[in-house]
């Protein structure tokens, strides 16, 4: 589909062992035999040195890999030029290929060139994007089940049981004169739309285990955030002081807490600013704030509530909250009953609660769901309102079905359920939808 050859550096740029520059294209081997001074085989590494192809000058010395098409990741001709991991060699090398024809590759261009090669299918290229930004274990085997093609598979399978019926329907409208054997519709119908809805009860869980929560830790100043940050770390990251007011900016670490990644945001105390740089502090907790899709609201039980902890409580009516009534080490003076989000004791200083906290937060994100990342396929939002929107037009053709609508009412929802499972695997997407798909990707992939 694609004529020209792209390239582009493969690995992270810095200094490491060894750097990747890629090519892929029908003048890949042509590009990588004028500057390499080995040979060439087919699915081997050969050993050699880069040359400048003008002055003669040795670059570095490397090995190269030749994969022909369509054996390759992208089914086309693939070369890798594995270099010395430092960020010069690296460049002037590129820098020789893209001179001999190669052109600089698009963000994500090498796994866009696999889904149009028909290498992936668009729900696994997605799936190679959720490698590369896997969290956690579990995040990592929920997207190398999507790369092995499980939901793949499963909505394949769907599209074509409705793509049968869709052509019978077809052939009743199109051929009425003919005796087409009549056939039954409603129970089809019904269990496509029941194993869809199987696949929607678990995709926010799927989603949470790909792209964690995040997660603001707030409350005024001085109630143990920092302490209660370092506490789920297990290791000190913020500084801790009795001086209120230590955090001056918001600190973020991610967390893994039974397989999901909680990206934990540690803010500045909320309560009223006393001088320009606590103001802009405070705005920036309730920017995380608002960000957030957890709140764990931290209260200090040794103390009454005063107006600043009521204030901060009236401002996350619409969120999802979970209290950490914090410094239970201490005598309690604060009446927290009127509260009527789920609430920890818990004390930062000597770690008790901690576990229960752990506990409640996966609860509360996963809404009681007893579900692991090996059951999960749905793992991204855009997967999920496909499959959202198949299931609102199969739910309508069998209720047209259900009251003797004519076939052509059922034809049309039925077109449209088809047409959004495509979504998923690619079969019917558009070049846009492509392109903000493909552009998260780094230039190497």
């Amino acid at each position: 589909m694609y004529q020209d050859t792209i390239a582009a550096i493969a690995t992270p740029l810095g200094e490491g062992g060894i750097g990747i520059v890629r090519l892929s294209g029908t003048e890949a081997r042509p590009i990588a035999e004028s500057l390499f001074s080995g040979l060439l085989q087919p699915h081997h590494l050969a050993y050699g040195h880069i040359r400048d192809c003008d002055s003669g000058e040795v670059v570095d010395e490397v090995l190269v890999s030749y994969m022909p098409a369509p054996h390759s990741y992208t089914k086309e001709d693939v070369v890798e030029i594995n270099c010395h991991g430092g960020p010069l060699p690296l460049q002037r090398v590129l820098e020789l290929v893209l001179r001999c024809g190669a052109r600089l590759a698009h963000p994500g261009e090498f796994t866009l060139r696999a889904f149009l090669n028909g290498r992936l299918d668009l729900a696994q290229a997605e799936a190679v994007l959720h490698i590369i930004q896997a969290r956690t274990a579990a995040s990592l085997r929920l997207a190398m089940a999507g790369l092995e093609g499980n939901l793949s598979n499963l909505v394949k399978e769907l599209r074509s049981r409705l793509l049968s019926l869709l052509a019978y329907l077809s052939a009743r409208i199109d051929f009425p004169e003919d005796e087409v054997e009549e056939q039954d519709m409603a129970g089809p119908l019904s269990e496509a739309l029941r194993r869809i809805q199987e696949l929607l009860a678990s995709a926010d869980a799927g989603i949470i285990y790909r792209q964690g929560v995040r997660t603001a830790i707030v409350g005024r100043p001085n109630v143990g955030k920092s302490s209660l940050l370092n506490r789920l770390l297990r290791r000190s990251r913020a500084i801790v002081s009795p001086i209120p007011g230590t955090t001056r900016d918001t600190l973020e670490e991610v967390v893994n807490i039974k397989g999901v990644p909680f990206v934990l945001v540690d803010t500045a105390g909320i309560g009223h600013s006393r001088d320009l740089l606590e103001s802009l502090s405070v705005e920036r907790s309730r920017q995380a704030l608002k960000q957030a899709d957890l709140v764990l609201l931290v209260l200090d039980t040794s103390q009454p509530l005063t107006t600043a902890d009521q204030e901060i409580i009236n401002s996350l009516a619409q969120k999802m909250v979970l209290v950490v009534a914090n410094k239970n080490d201490l005598p309690h003076q604060a009446d927290l009953s009127g509260l009527s989000c789920p609430l920890v004791y818990t004390s930062a200083l000597s770690g008790e609660g901690l576990g229960q906290l752990e506990e409640t937060m996966i609860n509360v994100v996963l809404g009681g769901q007893v579900c692991t990342s090996d059951h999960l396929l749905v793992s991204n939002p855009r997967q999920k309102q496909a499959l959202e929107k198949a299931a609102q037009h199969l739910e309508s053709a069998l209720a047209a079905v259900k009251t003797g609508l004519p076939e052509d009412f059922i034809s049309i929802d039925l077109t449209s359920a088809v047409n959004a499972l495509g979504e998923i695997t690619g079969e019917t997407v558009g070049e846009e939808l492509l392109e903000s798909i493909f552009s998260q990707f780094c230039v190497g992939k």
